[in-house]
């Protein structure tokens, strides 16, 4: 497929290649419901589409009693898109088709945090990402606040300030880039491959080196300036007596980071102990449990809190500490009742825990977006 193909197409032949290309295959009879479409109107704003070759007729699928039912699909053809995600001292990528599937992925130590060294390794590693298919677009997140989907004005970790990082990076690719804080590309990819196929209204909580939340609201995320500052990094949980890097008393950065939290999993059994050593040892460790189900039922908390202010029962849970809304669900569960009484609705809760593969995948879909001109956050 020619990604040109998606220039030129009116609203109505959009609206049904960015719902095919989100969802995946469908019968014209679901599209049509789908999209509150007439059969004559799905079939005059296909033909173009089919035409063109943007839309292909996929493989018939039973149908009940009848005719098969011969689904309409977006052909992905050939062409690729890269994510990267840059933390403090590594970038992580992902080659992918335009559904976001992950073809390969990759990981490149970081030699300096200069804008310069950091562009060259990002190049390095789309080149090394790159499989027979033609670079079509790239994507790259990182935590700090980006402007115009190109720049970067602050990146704390980087000590990076107003980087003009696409530029920079299509000067050496020489392909289409797309710059997103890491938050709101990651919440991005759950809209548009993810929770968000099945909901209009949900939040993504990211946990690991800091705290992020993600909102999607009627189908758009929404995104102002603030976002990608860790605007609940901070919220006070109301318990205990270990203080944050800001001096703050019992606050969500000072208990549910990773640090954080491996700090008190050393504090109660003595050990320093990894993570991922942690979630390890949950079922069959009593210090190790202890800890964790302490920690859940803090995480816990802050999803109650979140659901509350964002009026959003369903919740993505990502990030390196994603894992422990698994291990010590119940906690989680209880935790979130301390500010989420009855009658209010009980959380339903996804966790995510692809790492820094799903991160580079957020950066992806963000390239995607840009390239099929299906942007999806509703700047405020």
């Amino acid at each position: 497929m020619q990604h040109w193909r998606w220039d030129g197409l009116s609203a109505g032949e959009r609206q049904i290649a960015l719902e095919l290309l989100r969802r995946g295959p469908m019968s014209r009879a679901a599209l049509a419901r789908h999209l509150s479409l007439s059969a004559p109107s799905l079939t005059r704003l296909t033909k173009p589409l089919m035409d063109s070759g943007l839309l292909v007729a996929g493989p018939e699928t039973p149908a009940g009693q009848g005719r098969p039912a011969t689904p309409l699909q977006v052909d992905h053809g050939e062409h690729r898109v890269v994510g990267i995600k840059i933390t403090a001292d590594r970038v992580y990528g992902v080659c992918t088709d335009l559904r976001a599937q992950v073809l390969s992925s990759r990981s490149r130590a970081l030699r300096s945090r200069s804008p310069e060294r950091v562009v060259r390794a990002v190049a390095e590693l789309v080149r090394a990402l790159l499989d027979d298919g033609p670079l079509a677009a790239v994507g790259v997140s990182l935590g700090g606040q980006t402007v115009g989907h190109r720049s970067v004005s602050r990146a704390p970790f980087l000590d990076w300030v107003d980087v003009d990082l696409a530029d920079l990076l299509e000067n050496e690719l020489e392909v289409p880039v797309t710059v997103e804080n890491d938050v709101v590309a990651l919440a991005e990819s759950e809209l548009w491959f993810g929770a968000g196929t099945q909901h209009d209204h949900f939040a993504l909580v990211t946990v690991g080196a800091g705290v992020g939340l993600g909102l999607v609201v009627d189908g758009l995320q929404v995104t102002t300036p603030d976002s990608g500052v860790g605007t609940v990094g901070h919220l006070p949980l109301g318990v205990g007596d270990v203080t944050c890097d800001e001096g703050h008393v019992g606050c969500v950065s000072g208990l549910l980071t990773a640090r954080a939290i491996t700090d008190a999993i050393t504090r109660a059994t003595g050990r320093p102990l990894t993570l991922d050593e942690a979630f390890a040892l949950a079922s069959g460790d009593p210090g190790v449990r202890t800890a964790l189900a302490a920690s859940g039922a803090l995480l816990g908390r802050l999803l109650g809190l979140i659901a509350n202010v964002s009026l959003a029962s369903h919740l993505v849970v990502a990030g390196e500490v994603a894992p422990l809304a698994r291990v010590a669900r119940e906690e989680v569960l209880t935790g979130s009742r301390d500010y989420r009484p009855e009658p209010l609705l009980p959380l339903d809760i996804e966790v995510r825990e692809g790492g820094f593969v799903d991160w580079a995948r957020g950066a992806a879909v963000v390239g995607i977006q840009r390239l099929v001109g299906g942007q999806a956050s509703a700047d405020t």
